[in-house]
């Protein structure tokens, strides 16, 4: 068997889906959305490989035309609208243990939908990772801490009586918000428990901006906007 280095980046792209016909596939700031996170997984200095893990040919076709690798389609029972990520995952690694005799350090998963990444980020959270020497990585954005639970018996995550200021708001008591944007596995934690995060976890701090998650029109709007923006402020 092959030794095990590198880092492998999973981009997972559903054919399907309910709430926006053909997603992964709608034209943002000029490209189509899953073309946005392959472009910046190989502008990584630190990623290896690049693997688009889809069901659809349509998907896969577009993928391969912008650099990413789809060495196979997904089965149909990993695609569903209830089928989680981590079996996509867990296929792609396994996929290409067998048929490459390769198995990557650390898996990478940058989901389609969160289409904003900073140049320089996927590193900045690849080197976070080496460094801190966790077992696995999920990105965050800082939250404002005045939340609210259960609208019939309302209760507040903090004291009403002593309302804080944001900025008095303890380092322990800072509150995150997962963006969806980056994850970051140990491949053999990935491989033992079937779950992205576990072990020795740290979080990666992403700003308002990058941490957007497609999932209506809307979203779609502002996203564009955003990109076409950065877009002109990288050249």
């Amino acid at each position: 068997m092959a030794p095990v280095t590198g880092n492998l980046c999973i981009i997972p792209a559903r054919g399907g889906s309910k709430g926006i016909p053909r997603k992964n596939l709608r034209m943002i700031a000029g490209k189509p959305l899953v073309v946005w996170s392959i472009e910046q997984a190989l502008a990584s200095s630190m990623v290896d490989r690049v693997v688009v893990s889809t069901d659809s040919p349509e998907i896969a076709d577009v993928a391969a035309r912008h650099g990413a690798e789809v060495p196979f389609l997904r089965p149909a029972e990993l695609a569903t609208d209830s089928a989680p990520t981590e079996p996509a995952m867990l296929h792609a690694v396994r996929h290409l243990r067998e048929t490459d005799d390769y198995t990557p350090r650390s898996v990478l998963l940058l989901q389609p939908t969160c289409p904003i990444r900073k140049r320089g980020s996927i590193d900045r959270a690849l080197r976070q990772f080496l460094d801190d020497g966790v077992e696995s990585m999920v990105s965050v954005r800082e939250i404002h801490p005045f939340l609210w639970r259960n609208e019939k018996a309302p209760h507040a995550s903090y004291d009403i009586m002593n309302r804080p200021r944001r900025q008095d708001v303890s380092v322990a008591e800072r509150l995150f918000e997962e963006t969806g944007s980056i994850y970051i596995t140990d491949t053999d934690l990935l491989l033992r428990t079937g779950n992205r995060l576990g072990g020795r976890i740290a979080l990666f701090e992403m700003d308002a901006e990058e941490s957007w998650d497609v999932d209506s029109e809307s979203d779609l709007v502002v996203v564009d906007i955003l990109l076409q923006r950065l877009t002109r402020n990288d050249h």
